[in-house]
């Protein structure tokens, strides 16, 4: 039945190519919410069968405990490897970037503060409108992290910006700009040398000569310092 309701949405590449993304619907989606559901108190559970006999002490930590699980559950899981919670693995679901980016921390974060904007007035009642009347399927804090809950195997490749110094824009950057830019640094690495130079070229007013080095490490570096890097944490990040 998800099939029927799902549509396409595209995002395109630094190359210029236009990659066809699934959007997940509301049903595998409610799914993936309720498995998540039943680990969370499958954990709770269990934390607090162990903290029972604490007093106090026990109180105070299964309090935080139940914050990390309310808050960070998600969060943690959304920034590893495979960008899902264990109940959106199962499913075959990943989140990622409305322009097929990897998800950052800061679109991961807001995604998941705004559960409380979207569990009202009752039973994620907003949440539940805004994705039954959006083709993709996109709840109020997905639209507010610019996030998207999409099929694993429609999705982008989860990669890593290549290695360059952070180099601060020397002109200023329209956001399709910034988009392509970034976009193109997450797929340098797995593009030849030559053929990301070839592509970088065709952005290389954004990226003048008297910044040093080749074309393509350029706009990486400016995509490293539009991430919010500065000079000195690439190499610790890489």
């Amino acid at each position: 039945m998800s099939d029927a309701v799902d549509t396409i949405v595209t995002a395109e590449t630094p190359e210029g190519i236009a990659i066809a993304i699934r959007p997940a619907g509301f049903a595998v989606r409610c799914i993936a919410f309720l498995i998540d559901g039943l680990i969370r108190l499958g954990i709770w559970i269990g934390i607090a069968s162990a903290l029972g006999a604490a007093g106090r002490f026990g109180v105070g930590l299964l309090l935080l405990c139940a914050f990390v699980l309310s808050w960070l559950y998600p969060v943690i899981f959304e920034l590893l490897q495979n960008a899902a919670t264990p109940g959106k693995r199962i499913m075959g679901l990943q989140v990622l970037m409305a322009n097929g980016l990897p998800i950052t921390p800061s679109g991961s974060l807001l995604r998941n503060l705004l559960r409380v904007v979207d569990s009202l007035p009752a039973f994620y009642g907003f949440a539940v409108v805004t994705m039954l009347l959006r083709p993709d399927g996109r709840r109020l804090g997905d639209l507010a992290g610019g996030t998207l809950v999409a099929f694993r195997t429609q999705a982008l490749p989860r990669g890593g910006f290549a290695i360059a110094e952070p180099i601060a824009p020397p002109i200023p950057l329209t956001p399709r700009q910034r988009v392509a830019i970034t976009a193109f640094a997450w797929r340098a690495g797995q593009l030849t040398p030559e053929r990301a130079e070839e592509i970088a070229s065709l952005a290389a007013g954004a990226a003048p000569s008297a910044l040093g080095g080749s074309v393509s490490s350029r706009l990486v570096g400016i995509a490293r310092w539009l991430q919010g890097q500065r000079r000195g944490m690439a190499t610790a990040r890489n």
